[in-house]
């Protein structure tokens, strides 16, 4: 009992210390199971010092929930990892394909490299993305009507949600602004989850587009669960953990190299 409650004070100090703590390192570290280095964080959970995540835990001060940031300031951010990402999400889009585009900055880039394709339908929410698609003639495009939200300038409400309803597309392309692996796949508008919630449903392929930047983030309203979705295409920093997470559930990680 003397030295579980030393490794627990020890490891209380690491997260004080580093922020957060990963359960191989600590059952190697203290040369124990992996089971007893769980129910070590277990009790400093109910201690109220840490909040476990996908393979350890976080410093309870450390979890946040973020805000939000307007449609043309995310445009800005990690520019260069978004771009590729389209590119690359695009290339799975074949000719005869019906999709979704959902609203964001990263499917803006999606968007712009469909351009070249044939026969495509394309369904989308985002007012960025159909000016983008207005472009090119031989694309076949569909606006979701509903409300107009100004900071990420896409449609929302009863209306987007019953249209999505009578529908069935091959693929659902869906930004996010968090993705953790045990609070779930999040954004920060209510409803803007609950109309992507309506995507996942008529897709077969749910597609997760996202900059490395998004992992390990929370926001306030949950979408799904990772293990929901089919693929994930990212940059090359994704978090190793996260990573090998995706692929034991079993999900196509497609990375950009950045």
């Amino acid at each position: 009992m003397r030295d579980t409650s030393q490794r627990r004070q020890q490891i209380g100090r690491m997260l004080k210390e580093r922020g957060s703590v990963q359960v191989p390192d600590l059952a190697e570290q203290y040369k124990v199971s992996t089971v007893t280095i769980r129910k070590d964080l277990r009790f400093l959970e109910l201690q109220g010092m840490a909040t476990r995540s996908y393979g350890g835990a976080i410093r309870k001060d450390n979890i946040q929930v973020d805000t939000e940031i307007t449609i043309d300031r995310k445009q800005s951010l990690h520019a260069e990892e978004k771009f590729l990402i389209g590119k690359a999400a695009a290339s799975l889009v074949n000719s005869g394909d019906s999709i979704i585009l959902d609203s964001g900055s990263t499917t803006i880039h999606i968007a712009a490299h469909l351009k070249d394709k044939e026969d495509v339908t394309i369904v989308t929410n985002g007012l960025n993305v159909v000016n983008e698609l207005s472009q090119y003639e031989q694309l076949n495009v569909m606006l979701l009507g509903g409300t107009l939200r100004r900071k990420n300038m896409s449609f929302f409400g009863n209306n987007a949600e019953n249209t999505l309803k009578d529908l069935h597309v091959d693929k659902l392309f869906l930004g996010v602004d968090g993705f953790h692996m045990e609070r779930g796949i999040t954004t920060h508008f209510d409803a803007e989850a609950l109309l992507n919630r309506v995507m996942c449903k008529v897709a077969s392929e749910i597609i997760v587009v996202t900059d490395s930047s998004k992992f390990g983030h929370v926001c306030l309203h949950k979408i799904l669960e990772p293990a929901g979705i089919t693929k994930v295409v990212t940059d090359s920093n994704i978090p190793s953990d996260y990573l090998e997470g995706l692929k034991r559930l079993g999900i196509d990680v497609i990375l950009v190299d950045v």
